[in-house]
């Protein structure tokens, strides 16, 4: 689906962007939205989660950390970040990472077709700082190392088969994933301030143990064209992945990455922008930015993002004031949910359950702050299909 961009719309017609309202799109100005309108309507009060939603949704506690989840055996992990939902016959399973720094790793909860908690499990162990990763199209979930020199880790969400190191797609300060079955790659963010964005070329698309990582090379613009070009080192020693490629393009602070329709979106926290390469013309641009709406639109924190059928993406704050906003394929950018009381805390995993009707999430900190208090939800209501 193509998505005009904030910043064509703006430089087009302006530079305001409503709390939830849409940018000028032409000569004439078009007033803007009133606060917390778009797609879903206006937040309500906060239900008894603490959560501010639209009509029509409700949310559920499904873990905490250092707690039983459900009526299983399992003790959730500490810090819940990024994750992924998997089809599980009639039921789902949500996979989650564990930003914790060592033994990290990653755990999952697995539910019934009517959405029942029916089993909780570890599936990797003894890694450090599972930031966020990306789910895999044969069904493998890629867990990322937020550390120097870290590692992406392949994991069954089933709990079936042990984890696997995946050396060759780098060592770096990954963050996120995501797969493009297409062009039969992997992308991937690095947060640092002076990251870049990566793509992994695998030999043989569905194994990751071999291939060729590759970082985007173009110039310092907020837009234009880009390449791709082999990264000689991978292992990053003694120079780093980021540092290796004469031209590759810097950004400041990589976190989540979607795919979808040959596009390939992907945030960057320092400057608070929502980046978008079309694959098809090779061509990169602002999805969102921060200073382009002069801090009048709900987005603040730009962290995780996922999308859904509709072309909507749901982005994740860690900062601003705990909310997931939404952007629309005509660029309206609207405030979704809200956690109240949680300001020490940061939203983290965003996933929707496989019919489209459910988002899982966490907030890492909790009310406590500490990594020790995440709290992992669900909403169900009527997104749009």
């Amino acid at each position: 689906m193509e998505r005009r961009s904030l910043l064509r719309a703006a430089v087009l017609g302006g530079t305001s962007a409503a709390l939830g309202g849409t940018l000028w799109r032409g000569a004439a100005y078009a007033a803007p939205a009133q606060p917390g309108t778009g797609p879903y309507g206006p937040l309500g009060s906060p239900d008894a989660n603490g959560i501010r939603l639209p009509a029509g949704f409700t949310s559920r506690v499904i873990a905490r950390s250092g707690q039983r989840v459900g009526t299983t055996s399992y003790t959730w992990h500490n810090a819940p970040d990024g994750g992924a939902c998997y089809a599980d016959g009639t039921g789902w399973i949500y996979v989650s990472n564990s930003e914790i720094n060592p033994s990290g790793g990653a755990s999952a909860v697995k539910f019934s077709s009517t959405g029942a908690i029916t089993a909780a499990y570890r599936i990797l162990s003894s890694t450090r700082q599972n930031c966020a990763g990306g789910k895999t199209p044969w069904n493998t979930w890629l867990s990322c190392e937020e550390v120097s020199l870290g590692y992406v880790y392949e994991t069954d969400p089933w709990g079936t088969n042990a984890a696997v190191q995946r050396a060759a797609m780098g060592r770096f300060k990954h963050e996120a994933a995501a797969a493009d079955p297409v062009r039969e790659v992997i992308y991937l963010t690095e947060d640092e301030t002076n990251g870049r964005f990566y793509r992994f070329v695998p030999t043989t698309w569905g194994d990751l143990s071999s291939g060729t990582l590759q970082v985007m090379v173009a110039g310092s613009a907020t837009s234009g064209s880009f390449t791709w070009a082999d990264v000689p080192d991978p292992d990053g020693s003694p120079t780093a992945t980021r540092s290796q490629v004469s031209g590759s393009k810097s950004f400041n602070g990589g976190e989540g990455c979607h795919y979808a329709n040959d596009t390939v979106w992907f945030t960057t926290k320092g400057d608070n922008r929502v980046w978008q390469l079309n694959l098809l013309t090779h061509t990169y641009e602002l999805a969102y930015d921060d200073s382009l709406v002069n801090g009048t639109a709900p987005l603040t924190g730009v962290d995780n993002i996922t999308g859904t059928s509709s072309g909507d993406l749901f982005v994740a704050e860690d900062g601003g004031n705990m909310e997931i906003c939404v952007i629309t394929p005509d660029d309206v950018v609207a405030s979704f949910l809200r956690i109240d009381g949680q300001s020490g805390s940061e939203i983290t995993g965003p996933a929707f359950s496989p019919n489209g009707t459910r988002l899982y999430f966490s907030s890492q900190r909790g009310t406590s702050g500490s990594s020790s208090g995440g709290i992992t939800y669900e909403v169900t209501g009527p997104f749009r299909s």
